[in-house]
């Protein structure tokens, strides 16, 4: 399906829950329990079956998101009854990988074939700072996920006078292990002032401290290492490195080629990351007319993010879902 800006909608982000174990600075403010309202939220069987319907829509790519979606006791049920489905191009996680190790072989069995895998440090002493959790638990995740053969991705958000000094470190350990990395500026999805100069460090200087520590990158136009938005380059001094750049705030083409829906973890649908429209699921659930709501919600898609427009957060990003 097309939204009204010609672009295909093809890729639904499902958020199975806002619960995590971490309290990640750029994504759960401080406080919040919002996934204290329980019966609020989508049972398994409810999520495949919005699943199933954007299917027969044609979507042929889903991310299961939290939060951090590994919590929920039933995830592998979820996982495998939309890894079932005939057309299915893709099935990924996105997860902070604390709790990965021990059931990556169990996702590889249910269908999951990717796993985006955030890491913001690799000194334990920030990685805890940003994130309040524990390193060592992550690292066993990247390793686990890699050895039953899911094809890894990481993540690190880039947070001025937080993680700068990390971000070399970062490319090596990606390199090394084959696995691309992803650079994403902070978006005032917790926050407004995360877009302070203070805070804000952006993808030009992201680039002048990873240029000063490894040498020149290059553009890789043709490159693709999944199904978002991230632009790819190469370093000339290490060549097994694949540098993903996400900038919403300073690429100002971001939006042309959004391919996606978001499902929150308590039934609304998303156009849009960076706008405040949802369209409540819960009377197409009940009333088997889920395949008018998601084409009514890709018909209401906006050509662009808010984020410039002094965007005010309504859900921290924890809610609307990684």
């Amino acid at each position: 399906m097309t939204d009204p800006f010609g672009r295909s909608i093809d890729y639904l982000r499902i958020s199975v829950t806002d619960r995590c174990n971490e309290r990640c600075l750029y994504c759960m403010p401080e406080g919040y329990k919002g996934w204290a309202k329980r019966a609020d939220h989508l049972t398994a069987a409810q999520i495949v079956s919005i699943a199933r319907a954007a299917s027969r829509l044609g979507f042929t790519k889903f991310r299961l998101t939290g939060g951090e979606p590994l919590l929920r006791s039933d995830f592998l049920e979820i996982a495998q009854g939309i890894g079932a489905f005939d057309n299915l191009h893709s099935l990924g996680l996105s997860t902070n990988g604390t709790r990965l190790a021990p059931l990556a072989a169990d996702l590889a069995a249910a269908g999951v074939r990717a796993a985006n895998i955030s890491l913001d440090a690799l000194d334990p002493a920030a990685y805890r700072r940003i994130t309040g959790g524990d390193l060592a638990q992550v690292l066993a995740g990247i390793d686990a996920a890699l050895a039953n053969g899911l094809f890894v991705k990481l993540n690190t958000v880039l947070m001025r006078g937080v993680n700068e000094s990390e971000l070399p470190s970062l490319v090596r350990f990606a390199a090394a292990r084959r696995m691309p990395i992803r650079f994403i500026e902070l978006m005032p999805l917790t926050r407004t002032d995360v877009l302070t100069p203070a805070n804000f460090l952006s993808l030009a200087d992201a680039r002048v401290i990873l240029e000063n520590a490894l040498g020149p990158l290059s553009a890789l136009p043709d490159y693709r290492a999944g199904h978002g938005p991230a632009r790819y380059h190469e370093c000339r001094d290490f060549p097994r490195a694949r540098i993903g750049f996400i900038g919403a705030l300073s690429e100002q083409d971001f939006c042309a080629s959004c391919n996606k829906l978001r499902l929150t973890a308590d039934g609304k649908l998303r156009p849009c990351l960076g706008r405040h429209g949802e369209l409540d699921l819960a009377a197409a659930l009940a009333n088997d007319q889920l395949d008018a709501a998601i084409s009514e919600a890709i018909a209401q898609k906006p050509e662009a993010h808010e984020f410039h427009a002094d965007y005010h957060p309504d859900r921290p990003m924890t809610a609307i879902g990684g």
